[in-house]
């Protein structure tokens, strides 16, 4: 055999080790994922809050208890989170909202929502109509491949 033939030989042997492991991590995280979301539909509760304040802060600035900081693995630590400061009833708490919801939060307007520990898991408006969330500027590639685009009468698929 040549050298040419071993060589591709080795580097689809590894690749082929690599893609099994990646499928055997993945199925494990899955099922932890499972898991996870099983709880906190079992802690669920209806609240209704004064959303005061809504940032994507770091876990060490936002100002969660310092129990739940020291139990995040420390990659978790420097990642932005959104974090929602809000009055429940009589005091004011730091709460992690859900990245799907979280440019759904209105401020300053009061809400029901559903919370799972510190953790929004889906929030509704309560008094008068939602604002409609403010778009955001587009880039100036953006702006340039719209108009191009436009010129040419291709539509653009949203």
């Amino acid at each position: 055999m040549s050298t040419g033939t071993i060589v591709a030989i080795v580097v689809i042997v590894i690749l082929i080790a690599i893609i099994v492991a990646l499928y055997f991590l993945g199925k494990k995280a899955q099922k932890k994922q499972a898991e996870q979301q099983e709880q906190i539909d079992a802690y669920k509760q209806n609240v209704t809050m004064l959303i005061i304040d809504k940032k994507r802060l770091r876990l060490t600035e936002s100002g969660l208890p310092q129990n739940v900081i020291e139990s995040t693995p420390k990659l978790m630590r420097r990642s932005k989170l959104p974090i929602v400061k809000a009055k429940v009833g009589p005091q004011i708490v730091t709460l992690v909202a859900d990245e799907k919801i979280y440019d759904d939060i209105p401020v300053k307007k009061e809400v029901k929502a559903v919370v799972s520990g510190i953790y929004i898991t889906s929030v509704r408006g309560l008094h008068g109509k939602n604002a409609p969330v403010e778009q955001k500027k587009k880039s100036r590639f953006k702006q340039a491949l719209e108009k191009a685009q436009e010129k040419a009468g291709v539509k653009q698929v949203k």
